[in-house]
């Protein structure tokens, strides 16, 4: 929400601008995420979560002193790019560890919890995130924002995980000796195995074919709908939290009822009837939001697709953990975010570029019609066969 502000002060209602931020953020998935999933499955990961929480949190601290002091924001985008590419190795190794927490009969139950807890982030500490910093600016947000990474990287050092590491010791010379020796032989081949494992496995091919369009529709829609809640609702962060906290409750509250009544329901089906939904109601809440701007009704709008959006995330993420072994998991979800950051870097700049000449609403509006005609197009295919 900081860098939303900071990037709204700076060039207002531009989708272009805000791409250009995104484009830091996510480009560090090509750069850094293949080999960061290398080493996340040599490495032990509870640590590499704690050391990339406090590499993060000092960096953050950087951004207000490069904003105040100078002028020009190629500072803040190298800091963005480095603060991501250590997420890097954050994100496989907290999706790779949730197996070795919970047995194996708990992972759709586990993944509920996880996925959740970051929803629940999402419509609690986002919708307040955006009315402290309508509050008290962009630059003091981030210090908070920072002390944020510290607090979490304490909460990581209590949990309890089974020792599944498996090239690297605690002694720094013969981690030294593994690194180069991974580097030298190993980092390349391990990356194609995690891509050949994808393109090999049934179920992972559907995965990877769901996450690559559901990304390329988010990407389309991500900066869009930023700018067309701003200029609809006339405010840089406030009401984009407060839509946001709505989204992220509904996407709470649809991957909770999947998870407690939907282990019976196929999980490829449900995700194919909820990208339907979800294509349905992008749709209404772009006409809404621009003929009638209500926050009641967008709000209300915005938490059904939260609803519809929730099953899609803990089926996906459950399908990923039954599918592949805990010795190649941090490469194949490198792998995996590689090919769906793609997607979703693409259609960012080709929507946010589209959306600078026929208008912020078409774009939304065809990416609800896409959305649709997918899901329709997969339920009547499974029914077929």
């Amino acid at each position: 929400m900081a860098l939303v502000a900071i990037v709204y002060k700076k060039s207002p209602g531009s989708a272009v601008e805000l791409a250009k931020l995104l484009f830091f953020i996510i480009i560090p998935v090509f750069i850094i995420g293949p080999i960061a999933g290398v080493y996340v499955d040599r490495w032990d990961r509870k640590r590499v979560m704690i050391i990339s929480d406090i590499l993060r949190g000092l960096l953050v601290l950087l951004i207000p002193f490069f904003i105040l002091r100078f002028n020009n924001f190629l500072p803040v985008y190298i800091l963005v790019f480095l603060i991501f590419s250590i997420t890097r190795f954050f994100l496989p190794s907290k999706m790779a560890i949730i197996p070795d927490v919970v047995p194996r009969h708990m992972l759709l139950i586990a993944n509920t919890l996880s996925d959740t807890t970051r929803m629940i982030t999402a419509f609690v500490a986002l919708g307040i995130a955006g009315l402290i910093v309508d509050k008290i600016g962009a630059i003091n947000s981030l210090y908070i924002n920072s002390a944020s990474y510290f607090l979490s990287a304490l909460f990581i050092s209590n949990m309890v995980a089974k020792d599944i590491i498996i090239g690297f010791k605690d002694d720094i010379l013969k981690a030294k000796e593994a690194l180069k020796d991974a580097i030298r032989k190993s980092v390349w081949t391990q990356i194609m195995e995690g891509i050949h494992f994808i393109s090999e496995h049934k179920d992972m091919k559907f995965v990877v074919r769901v996450f690559f369009l559901l990304m390329a529709g988010l990407g389309a829609i991500s900066c869009v709908i930023i700018v067309f809640i701003q200029e609809a609702f006339g405010s840089a962060t406030k009401d984009l939290s407060l839509l946001t906290m709505l989204l992220g409750l509904g996407c709470f509250v649809g991957a909770v009822i999947y998870g407690r009544f939907g282990q019976h329901i196929k999980k490829d089906r449900m995700i194919l009837l909820s990208l339907f939904l979800t294509g349905v109601f992008i749709i209404i809440f772009a006409l809404s939001a621009r003929f009638t701007p209500h926050f009641l009704t967008s709000g209300i709008v915005m938490f059904l697709i939260g609803i519809a959006v929730g099953p899609v995330i803990v089926s996906l993420n459950t399908m990923v953990h039954e599918s592949i072994p805990q010795e190649t998991r941090g490469r194949t979800f490198s792998s995996l975010e590689v090919v769906i950051h793609l997607a979703f870097l693409i259609f960012m700049f080709a929507a946010a570029f589209f959306a600078e000449k026929v208008g912020k609403i078409w774009v939304l509006a065809f990416c609800g019609i896409f959305f649709s005609l997918w899901g329709v197009a997969g339920l009547l295919k499974k029914r077929g066969t």
